[in-house]
């Protein structure tokens, strides 16, 4: 995979570009001290990764991030731990490195990102089979430690946003996955699902029972935000 690194401190170029270089399958294909000519560059090369610091001059990364496009994948390094919980709510985002970088927090990373791409492998090949076949298909993938785990649609019972993870209950067993609840909804069909709170998303046809504040999953208990309360009443056709 090749990568960028965009950085306007060149000490910490350095300690990116020596991380990068133990690891075979990473190569670094430029260095760059401003987002504006990480940009220029981007609009005549294919990049694999970017490594990108979130705070420099004129242009930020928050900036750059929005400009790119969704598939580009990115790991943010900063020296600011504070951005780390909104920065997934970009779906290309691998991974939120804190300055100084250990050795041992990059091997973390590299586990990541190799865990991206080939969920994007694997997502790729099978939007390619559903427009072949005409099918919207009853499964997803999900990725466990670098393991690509098949569930189907109708075995899941809901979804938890819990920190940089989300919590997958299924009928037979639970699931902790690096990912986003928005990325994880997205490829959940509105036929089956839908999020009734900010942290949770849920299989609306395994409800039990409707409380004022509350659904009831086999035995899980699941709050509804006010605002999603109407909507659920609605997809369910029931009166309020």
């Amino acid at each position: 995979m090749n990568c960028i690194v965009i950085d306007d401190e060149m000490l910490s170029q350095e300690i990116m570009g020596q991380l990068i270089s133990t690891h075979s399958k990473l190569e670094i294909a430029e260095k760059f001290p401003s987002c504006i000519a990480a940009l220029k560059y981007l609009g005549d090369h294919k990049v694999d990764l970017i490594f990108l610091d979130l705070h420099m001059k004129d242009f930020s990364g928050v900036d750059f991030l929005k400009t790119i496009s969704s598939d580009q994948k990115v790991v943010l390094t900063t020296s600011d731990p504070s951005f780390a919980s909104a920065s997934y709510e970009y779906d290309n985002i691998v991974d939120y490195l804190v300055k100084p970088i250990t050795s041992d927090r990059f091997e973390k990373t590299v586990s990541r990102i190799e865990a991206a791409f080939a969920e994007q492998k694997v997502t790729k090949a099978a939007s390619a089979d559903k427009e072949e076949s005409g099918s919207a298909g009853d499964e997803l993938f999900i990725n466990i430690d670098r393991r690509l785990i098949k569930l189907k649609f109708k075995d899941i019972l809901f979804i938890e946003a819990k920190g940089d993870y989300i919590h997958v209950k299924t009928i037979k067993e639970d699931f902790r996955v690096h990912s986003t609840l928005k990325k994880i909804k997205d490829k959940l069909p509105e036929s089956l699902f839908m999020q009734i709170h900010r942290s949770y998303v849920i299989n609306f046809t395994k409800i039990i029972d409707i409380q004022d504040n509350s659904v009831l999953i086999e035995k899980s208990v699941i709050p509804i935000s006010r605002s999603q309360r109407p909507n659920l009443m609605q997809r369910l056709n029931l009166l309020q």
